[in-house]
């Protein structure tokens, strides 16, 4: 190169400057959020209109491992997938070298093909990735101005797709690296959960008093707060556990009158309540030889719990309006979300029961102590509500996983998983290409959105007073725990919630 040729030299620069870029986002964690950013800087530094790229492992065997687009509606996407086969993908894959084309409509080698006129495509730019034979292939089409790819798109091309698979590979060395490190793997190794996502020091001592009791044909019971997946794991105890091949039946004892769950749980025979016109099976019948699973067990009334107890004590139980007992052969798995044992201090809990549940008891985390499993519950709930609402296949931004793991999550898990349903519709609902955080949170980031008369002082105001509320309504309107959070003395505190007239339950 020419030390005074400026052209060779701004080439050299641009080429440096993408690779820079692209070491940069190669600091990702996952494979898809990187490929997923470094298909849109291809496409910005190449002022395509639309792009897709998929790469295969390095084996180059089977369908590919990823496939991203940008800019595609999902029909026209359908199309460039379908044309992998034939046409320019095709051509590009079968020669391993790049095709650059102004008008695919009007180049004799491509005017034929059938994707070629469907889609009416002008500008392609189409360059393969990997060499002997490739492993994926970079799609650029159409550009903003209706111009066409210039020789420096065409080189910034050839040096994205250069550089990109051994990128990828050390995203997938570092998660190889990771997954070496993940405290759940040993356990993991003795315990079938391939739906119980995470890999934090929390839930890894859960998985392992789980695997310890599994396997063994005692009562277990599962205390936790509110949301955070009791019933996921007493399915996973059933599965691992001697009666796997049987029934798993569940029942939440807080979604019942109390006058229907002696029926609902032991059955009842024909005229023992005036609904009862026909014998009645219950839950503990249905469960024969396998688990019962009962959900929210301390809502249960005084003289279910003592039936309960009955059963568990002479494996027998007796049907409302029956006078003969009847032989169970259940497992009992119970969870519950309050204190069991204050419940039998104040006496709304039999203490004799708690004593026959609580001799191998597994206490379940909140998100709170595993808050490092948010990225991956918030990333597999996404891909979920994708496949469960037919949707175009999205994934959070960095800016809303980040937005999510900082966030409080007082619903634990199912609320996390409600939240990244609901952003999940929202931005398909947008055509977004991602899910952003204004998708996670709409009220909120709309309030950290002031009026643009606003003064400073005004956004700064509202500012700590959302903050405040929000760290209130998280410890429950403990004004002592909020002021340690917060770290400000529980005078100011006071002071701050009537200077912005603060109330419970309202912004």
């Amino acid at each position: 190169m020419a030390a005074d040729d400026p052209d060779e030299l701004a080439r050299v620069q641009r080429e440096r400057d993408l690779y820079r870029r692209l070491l940069d986002l190669g600091r990702h964690d996952e494979p898809e959020p990187f490929l997923r950013e470094a298909l849109g800087l291809i496409v910005e530094v190449t002022g395509a209109r639309q792009g897709y790229v998929e790469l295969h492992d390095d084996d180059h065997t089977g369908a590919p491992r990823w496939s991203l687009a940008h800019g595609f509606t999902a029909e026209q996407l359908a199309s460039v997938r379908a044309a992998l086969s034939r046409g320019i993908i095709a051509e590009a894959l079968a020669t391993g070298k790049t095709i650059v084309t102004p008008s695919a409509l009007l180049d004799e080698r491509f005017r034929e093909r059938e994707s070629v006129r469907i889609g009416h495509i002008e500008a392609v730019l189409c360059a393969p990735i990997g060499d002997d034979p490739p492993r994926g292939v970079l799609y650029l089409q159409n550009r903003v101005g209706h111009g066409f790819f210039s020789e420096d798109d065409r080189a910034c091309a050839e040096t994205f797709a250069r550089h990109l698979a051994p990128l990828v590979d050390r995203v997938l060395a570092r998660q190889r690296e990771r997954a070496g490190a993940d405290p759940t793997t040993p356990v993991r190794a003795t315990l079938r959960a391939p739906d119980v996502i995470g890999r934090s020091a929390a839930l890894a001592t859960a998985l392992q008093h789980v695997a310890l009791v599994a396997p063994l044909d005692v009562h277990v019971l599962l205390s936790g707060e509110t949301g955070t997946g009791k019933s996921q794991l007493a399915r996973v105890i059933h599965d691992n556990g001697p009666r796997a091949a049987h029934p798993f039946v569940t029942l939440n004892c807080a979604a019942l009158p109390e006058t229907l769950i002696e029926s609902e749980l032991f059955g009842a025979l024909p005229g023992a309540h005036s609904t009862a016109t026909r014998r009645i099976e219950g839950k503990v019948e249905s469960a024969e030889r396998g688990t019962l699973f009962l959900d929210e067990i301390g809502e249960l009334s005084p003289a279910a719990q003592a039936k309960l107890l009955h059963l568990l004590h002479a494996k027998e139980y007796y049907p409302l309006g029956g006078t003969r007992p009847l032989r169970a052969n259940v497992r009992l798995i119970a969870a519950t979300n309050t204190d069991l044992q204050q419940a039998v201090a104040e006496g709304r809990f039999r203490e004799d029961l708690f004593y026959r549940l609580q001799v191998l008891p597994v206490r379940v985390p909140s998100l709170a102590e595993r808050r490092e499993d948010i990225p991956l519950l918030a990333a597999f709930f996404c891909a979920q509500a994708c496949r469960r609402h037919g949707l175009p296949r999205l994934a959070l931004s960095p800016n809303a996983l980040r937005a999510a793991e900082s966030a409080e999550w007082p619903g634990n898990v199912r609320q996390l998983e409600n939240a990244v349903e609901a952003a999940v519709i929202r931005a398909a609902g947008e055509h977004a290409k991602q899910v952003e955080r204004v998708h996670l949170f709409p009220d909120s980031v709309a309030a950290a959105e002031p009026d643009a008369a606003a003064t400073f002082q005004e956004a700064t105001r509202r500012f700590q007073a959302r903050l405040l509320h929000d760290a209130l309504e998280a410890q429950g309107w403990n004004v002592v725990d909020t002021a340690r959070r917060l770290d400000l003395a529980r005078s100011h505190i006071y002071n701050l919630i009537r200077a912005f007239g603060l109330e419970r339950g309202r912004r």
